[in-house]
């Protein structure tokens, strides 16, 4: 069988400003910089690739409301890191791989945060959730951008496309190696969000109550790999609702935490239970006018319905 590598992509949509997906890998959008190349990132043929030296910036030990799960998953995918870490076309590519977590997301507070490990490009590299009716191995022969391609799952693409149904919508910038995406999935609200190097993109999807999902990832890049660097889980309570609203009054804090005069006792409390409701940046608030600056708010103004959909949303 001879090799085959992910270095064609999808028809180009005009109308959409993200660039079209390309073999050359994204670069400068690492939560750190760790990841930035000190070398050429790209040679011809996909050959060769820089890789920056293992880089565990924002990752914490903690643990694991859930990890990959081991049989639900391509088989062109492979687990490593106690299953944290999955690798997607070890040799070489000739479709899509994906993967879910390994627990059923029900009634709650859910946030989770993956870490692109690997150089981000080709037809797609995606994060997002999908119902157990996603066939994982359905396009293994085919390049495509899985996650959203029906009504099952949303997916968020490295390109900053939002996928759903099919369709396909200006949502952020582009994400590349070293970068953090975050979701959340809140079903008190209904609403899932995206959050990319822990500030916040904005909400995707609105009118999920009483649905069941799964974290899912799927890449057609070969030698590809993303990290599940943290998956929390908590119950839609009066405490989570207060920590919520805290973080929405303190939008500039690095660590709400660090700016409460709370006991000791209570902070470590809140740190363990609901520490990512704290921390994480929520970049647009509710009351802010619905065109706003920035490259993860382009198109606002020319859609307000969409940009409506767009804001962070805490309570």
């Amino acid at each position: 069988m001879s090799a085959y590598s992910d270095s064609d992509s999808e028809p180009e949509l005009p109308a959409l400003t993200p660039a079209v997906p390309s073999a050359v890998p994204v670069t400068g959008e690492s939560y750190c910089g760790c990841d930035s190349p000190t070398e050429p990132a790209y040679t011809p043929r996909l050959r060769g690739f820089h890789r920056a030296k293992d880089c565990h910036c924002g990752e914490e030990d903690q643990d694991f409301d859930w990890v990959w799960d081991e049989g639900s998953k391509s088989t062109a995918t492979r687990l490593s890191c106690d299953n944290r870490k999955v690798n997607f076309h070890t040799e070489y590519s000739c479709g899509t791989a994906a993967i879910r977590g390994s627990k059923e997301l029900e009634e709650g507070q859910h946030f989770w945060e993956i870490k692109m490990t690997s150089p981000v490009y080709g037809t797609d590299m995606m994060v997002g959730i999908g119902t157990s009716d996603v066939n994982l191995d359905k396009f293994r022969h085919t390049f495509c951008s899985l996650l959203g391609k029906d009504e099952d799952s949303w997916g968020l693409s490295y390109t900053g496309l939002l996928h759903h149904k099919g369709d396909k919508t200006n949502f952020s910038s582009r994400f590349g190696q070293g970068s953090i995406i975050g979701v959340h999935l809140d079903t008190w609200h209904g609403t899932l969000t995206f959050f990319k190097n822990r500030k916040c993109i904005g909400v995707a999807a609105t009118k999920l109550q009483n649905k069941k999902f799964y974290p899912m990832v799927c890449s057609t890049a070969a030698k590809s790999s993303m990290k599940v660097i943290r998956s929390c889980f908590s119950p839609t309570s009066l405490q989570y609702l207060c920590c919520a609203r805290l973080r929405q009054l303190l939008p500039e804090s690095v660590d709400t935490l660090s700016v409460l005069p709370l006991p000791p006792g209570l902070k470590h409390l809140l740190q363990n239970k609901l520490g990512w409701v704290l921390t994480i940046s929520s970049a647009d608030r509710p009351s802010t006018s619905s065109s706003s600056s920035g490259s993860d708010s382009e198109g606002c103004a020319s859609d307000p319905d969409a940009c409506q959909i767009k804001r962070c949303r805490w309570t």
